[in-house]
């Protein structure tokens, strides 16, 4: 039976390059996925797009290709990322031309867009999913709306001969599930492969998480090396069965707890699980260790995919102004609290506009609130953070200005101000018709 091996690159935007240099030059993988893209960074980056029309792609997607492409194209390792964030072209362009000052002319770089739908949901007036609302009725304040996109799209790119595919917004696990299709020929409508293939791409999209590194708690599932963190491989089948396993010496454990846990994280429903390939059914799935740090998956299914597809909404929702500043040493927590005290009672008397506030002491009860915390030892040491929602940057900008000025106006012995105000760009899902949605391949030669 014919396979193919998947290293998982990256599990988030900021993830560690050199786990990915480690799978390509140890792996022996065939495919080099970096899933870099989280809900709120898309709306970021069409943020920096409106300002730079050559941006708004990953911000590692330069250090990450310059990593990898050399050790890829010597070794036929396809990449699939989607780094292309709000600007799938311009990431292309970015790698085609680092490819060329590498030396790798031949590379062929596909960008698939189409992603972003803003015009198709501004010109409907979409239910919002997670509050009672309209997309119309964000008027000024939206910023972006892009389609989870699925893997035909990228195994098209790689059909017609794509050594690296950057996408924007698409499924997480459409990402790994797009190597499979192509290579196996599988059809788009054979739902259990589909379901199958969904399960591998959804153990490995978080990268090191399933290798231990999120799952590791000193004492209770203690995990080795985890500076020297090695990401995963999936051993792929034509017929959908999968190994889970990492490079032989890396840090970290792949064992059958690290893959549940991961087979649930961010999953409602397991016998229901949206995609827009596909809806992925976990309920049978089975995970058996049958050598250290390999793991054996089966029982994926899958059933027919729904006719819309979720988008990403985002918008401007409001704004944060902060100030922290710390005290230590005999009596900390008395003057943290008093500090307060004094910041609560300022903005009462000089009229600083908030929808929200927090008054937190980091260190004591900033996570877990006053009546959790209220039977800890008392701290040598705490941190002063007050927070406020607002619905200007001016207003947020007198929030982290009252903290500071506790420097001088007391209590006593408060070090290390710190202060900012900024806008808050929050998301919203709404379901569009699939049909509205309209990717398309384009190449950028090297």
């Amino acid at each position: 039976m014919r396979a193919i091996r998947i290293g998982s690159g990256a599990g988030y935007s900021g993830d560690r390059i050199e786990p990915a240099v480690e799978l390509a030059e140890k792996g022996n993988i065939d495919y080099l996925v970096f899933e870099c893209l989280g809900e709120r960074t898309v709306a970021l980056a069409q943020q920096a797009r409106m300002k730079n029309s050559e941006s708004g792609y990953d911000p590692l997607l330069e250090e990450r290709m310059r990593a990898v492409l050399p050790l890829c194209a010597a070794k036929s390792i396809k990449i699939v990322t989607n780094m292309g964030a709000a600007n799938p072209e311009a990431a292309a362009r970015k790698t085609a031309e680092i490819a060329r000052s590498l030396g790798l002319s031949k590379l062929k770089v596909a960008a698939v867009v189409g992603d972003d739908v803003l015009e198709a949901c501004k010109a409907g007036n979409l239910p919002i999913m997670e509050f009672d609302g309209t997309i119309k009725q964000l008027g000024n304040k939206l910023l972006s709306a892009n389609a989870y996109l699925g893997a035909e799209p990228m195994a098209e790119a790689l059909t017609k001969g794509a050594d690296v595919v950057i996408t924007g917004r698409a499924s997480d696990p459409a990402l790994f599930l797009a190597p499979m299709i192509y290579a196996f020929g599988w059809a788009m409508d054979d739902w259990n492969l589909l379901g199958q293939g969904t399960v591998a791409g959804h153990l490995l999209e978080c990268a090191g998480q399933i290798t231990g590194g999120y799952f590791a708690d000193p004492g209770y599932k203690d995990i080795p090396d985890l500076a020297r963190l090695g990401f995963p491989i999936g051993e792929v089948g034509e017929d959908g069965s999968l190994v889970v396993t990492k490079v032989p010496g890396s840090g970290g454990a792949v064992t059958a707890q690290t893959c549940k846990e991961q087979l649930l994280y961010e999953v409602h429903d397991p016998t229901q699980y949206f995609q827009p390939d596909v809806v992925a059914d976990f309920s049978q799935v089975s995970v058996e260790e049958i050598a250290p740090d390999r793991v054996r998956v089966s029982g994926g299914r899958g059933t027919k995919r729904t006719g819309t597809l979720k988008v990403s909404v985002g918008y401007i929702d409001s704004f944060i102004g902060e100030g922290q500043i710390s005290y230590a040493g005999p009596g900390a927590l008395a003057r943290g609290r008093l500090a307060l005290d004094i910041v609560r009672e300022r903005l009462k008397l000089t009229g600083v506009a908030t929808n929200e506030l927090r008054f937190d002491l980091v260190g004591m009860d900033s996570l877990h609130g006053p009546q959790v915390s209220a039977h800890g030892n008392e701290p040598y040491e705490v941190r002063v953070r007050v927070a406020g929602r607002t619905e200007n940057l001016r207003e947020a900008v007198r929030i982290g200005n009252e903290v500071e000025t506790l420097y001088t106006n007391g209590p006593a012995g408060g070090g290390g101000a710190w202060k900012s105000a900024r806008d808050v760009v929050a998301v919203a899902s709404v379901l569009l018709r699939r049909e509205l949605a309209k990717p398309q391949v384009r190449f950028v030669e090297a």
